[in-house]
């Protein structure tokens, strides 16, 4: 079984974090978006992992490849790294990795994460997985017949279709079938918004034939922007303290401090009359002082004196000494 990770661009939404990082590399309770979501997929399929393969963009430099590689290694996997050179859509992006397009595979888009609990249905040639969502006019979502297969995929229909949404990711029986069918799209120019979409290349494979089916999952969590971003952390955060996972480092030191979990808190922190948590990540090295922090998400090597945050994203490296409440400050940035 192979994952396919087209991570694109940088990322506007979420600026200025993503300005120095990437935003699949931005952490979430501790964790890289892409390294969850990879691991996630893999607990969900439970079998082996043949290859990772990651699209990314060719500015993103060495130390995201060195990253990218140490994901898939911890899965025992081979790491596979395409470049996209042109935003020019999910098809194109996917078609980077042409060489890796074939046998069982799943493709997902690498700013989403979720929670799932459901068998993979083999038989299918595809499955598509969707949620459950109360506002299905703002999402692209899938329309069933009676024997719960995938007739349709509609794009933020104004009428109702379907109230589940599709969250971006695809497994694929044989993913070479979807390389031919996007190859088509490229050679007939086939391009929608300006770019070329996955959808086409699922379109035509409906076409002929092939069966597709829904992958319902439990949970569905966004990382477009700033604010769904700590929403994520926070839901991230309760679903790993449900699970009894350590999240607080031994080495952490606390000096007339509390924390209130569901907290992650990474090696070698320091918080000194400080007041933490809920729903708050603090990463290596980071040092607070005199503040109350919560529903938070504060990288590593950062500097937070006299400060009252909820809502707030702080970089690595960065230093605020303020008292300012609502903030998105991204890497070594300086507020004193």
């Amino acid at each position: 079984m192979k994952i396919i990770v087209p991570m694109a661009g940088r990322g506007s939404r979420l600026r200025p974090h993503t300005l120095t990082v990437p935003k699949p590399l931005i952490p979430i309770a501790g964790k890289p978006i892409v390294h969850r979501l990879v691991e996630d997929i893999a607990k969900v399929l439970d079998e082996k992992i043949d290859e990772v393969a990651f699209i990314i963009g060719e500015d993103f430099g060495e130390k995201v490849e060195t990253d990218l590689k140490k994901i898939a290694e911890s899965l025992g996997a081979k790491c596979s790294i395409y470049y996209q050179d042109k935003p020019l859509g999910t098809g194109h992006a996917i078609m980077c990795a042409k060489e890796s397009l074939s046998g069982p595979a799943v493709i997902a888009y690498a700013d989403t994460l979720f929670k799932a609990d459901f068998t993979l249905d083999k038989d299918a040639d595809s499955v598509i997985w969707v949620k459950q969502v109360d506002n299905p006019s703002a999402y692209g979502v899938v329309q069933l017949n009676d024997k719960r297969e995938i007739t349709d995929l509609v794009e933020k229909p104004e009428d109702y279709v379907s109230d589940l949404a599709i969250i971006g990711i695809y497994y694929f029986k044989d993913v070479a079938v979807l390389k031919k069918e996007l190859q088509g799209v490229l050679d007939k120019n086939i391009i929608r918004g300006g770019e070329y979409q996955i959808n086409d290349g699922i379109e035509a494979m409906k076409q002929s034939g092939l069966r597709f089916v829904p992958g319902k999952v439990d949970e569905w969590m966004d990382c477009g922007n700033k604010n769904v971003t700590v929403e994520t952390n926070g839901r991230m955060l309760n679903f790993l303290h449900q699970d009894g996972e350590k999240l607080i480092s031994d080495s952490v030191k606390i000096k007339d401090s509390e924390i209130t979990e569901p907290c992650y808190i990474g090696e070698n922190v320091e918080l000194v009359n400080a007041k933490i948590g809920p729903n708050v990540s603090i990463g290596n090295g980071t040092k607070i002082t005199d503040s109350t922090i919560k529903n938070s998400l504060i990288q590593t090597f950062a500097e937070v004196k006299n400060a009252k945050l909820d809502n707030a994203m702080i970089g690595n490296f960065a230093r605020f000494d303020a008292n300012f409440s609502e903030i998105s400050i991204g890497d070594y940035s300086v507020l004193e």
